[in-house]
């Protein structure tokens, strides 16, 4: 598989997106992102803007099975994960799939429900299947997950343990649109519902071939070196409780190739960890009580570590 060859087709997948999200390609590009690198996306939002519709519009793209889980207080980790009932004629147990059991799983309003149920994604979203009763089943691939959750000051939420956020590639936002963006909005819902006019543009087959084709993206010493640095500076910073573990090294690494991948390169530069750094690491670390005391955000911190490290000149583009 070519780089040059697939790129058209991502860029109409990306397209695609903007159909039902208009002005937001930044967002319809890093969710291309977190799909090809194997992750998955949390969107913390107000209700509204359009998320529901750009998971489904992706998930269409890409000929994927579509599965969405509307949390809510009294959902149950078997609502999630599925469930084993006794069949009185085949005198078994018989197991009846939740909805975890698709290509691309809409979690949504995922902190309106109890940490407990929350959990019941872990194994799924880091492991690739789920157990249940005993019994480990394999998630069907490509597997990716979309959840979105309200702001935490909105009532009735409980946030998300640190080692479910761990596991999100990407901590997204997409915002209201503006006033220009929001009558092209109203003109498209005029005529006809835009997620109708959406049709496969890949297969789940190439989906996956890409998914391991992103693997072999190059990775020059100096720009791993530079991931490093700017990773382990947040478990140093004074402003920093608890900072980004290995994973998110790894999580910004995959994210980068996946990145490269979609531009149709074959090689990260250092570019590419400075854009996609603000959305990969700030929802792993923990600011500290006088930090958030003086108005600081994970964010902020991170963009000054990132200002502060030196950018590597990189030696080669690819694999000599």
């Amino acid at each position: 598989m070519h780089y040059e060859t697939m790129h058209p087709k991502l860029e109409k997948v990306i397209e695609n997106i903007e159909l039902v999200m208009v002005g937001k390609r930044d967002v319809a590009v890093l969710s291309l992102v977190a799909l090809l690198a194997d992750g998955h996306v949390l969107f913390e939002d107000v209700p509204g803007v359009g998320k529901t519709m750009m998971v489904r519009a992706l998930a269409q793209s890409v000929g994927a099975d579509f599965k969405r889980i509307q949390f809510t207080p009294d959902l149950l980790p078997s609502d999630v994960t599925g469930v084993s009932i006794y069949n009185p004629k085949t005198l078994e147990f018989e197991y009846r799939e939740g909805p975890i059991m698709g290509n691309i799983v809409l979690a949504d309003e995922i902190n309106r429900t109890s940490p407990k149920t929350q959990s019941s994604l872990l194994e799924g979203m880091e492991e690739g299947n789920v157990t249940v009763d005993g019994r480990t089943r394999e998630i069907p691939k490509p597997f990716f997950v979309m959840a979105t959750q309200n702001p935490i000051e909105h009532e009735g939420t409980y946030p998300l343990p640190e080692a479910q956020l761990d596991r999100f590639l990407f901590k997204l936002k997409m915002g209201y649109p503006t006033v220009t963006e929001e009558l092209e909005i109203l003109s498209l819902a005029e005529r006809d519902r835009p997620i109708n006019r959406i049709s496969a543009v890949i297969t789940k087959e190439e989906c996956i071939s890409m998914q391991k084709e992103i693997q072999n993206v190059y990775a020059d010493e100096t720009v791993k070196r530079y991931i490093v640095e700017i990773v382990s500076k947040t478990r140093r910073h004074p402003s920093i409780y608890l900072g980004a573990s290995p994973r998110g090294s790894i999580s910004l690494l995959k994210a980068a190739q996946a990145y490269a991948f979609v531009h149709g390169r074959d090689y990260i530069v250092p570019d590419d960890i400075q854009y996609l750094a603000p959305f990969t690491l700030p929802h792993r670390m923990i600011l500290r009580s006088e930090a958030k005391f003086e108005g600081n955000t994970a964010a902020d911190v991170l963009n000054s570590i990132v200002n502060s490290t030196p950018v590597p000149v990189q030696r080669t583009m690819s694999r000599q």
